[in-house]
């Protein structure tokens, strides 16, 4: 898969879990954030806190 392709998918995985806005997150801060969610944190929260 290539990096624009597997960044797309970790966009969609965002929007699917709830981090709305996510299109000028990097593919770290989009793992981070996803990390976060999947650990129960809400996901505006988490977003705000992988863009740190």
């Amino acid at each position: 898969m290539g990096d624009r392709e597997r960044l797309h998918d970790l966009r969609q995985q965002a929007h699917d879990a709830g981090i709305e806005g996510n299109s000028k997150m990097t593919e770290e801060q989009l793992r981070d954030a996803l990390r976060k969610v999947g650990k129960g944190e809400q996901p505006q929260m988490a977003k705000h806190e992988a863009k740190r």
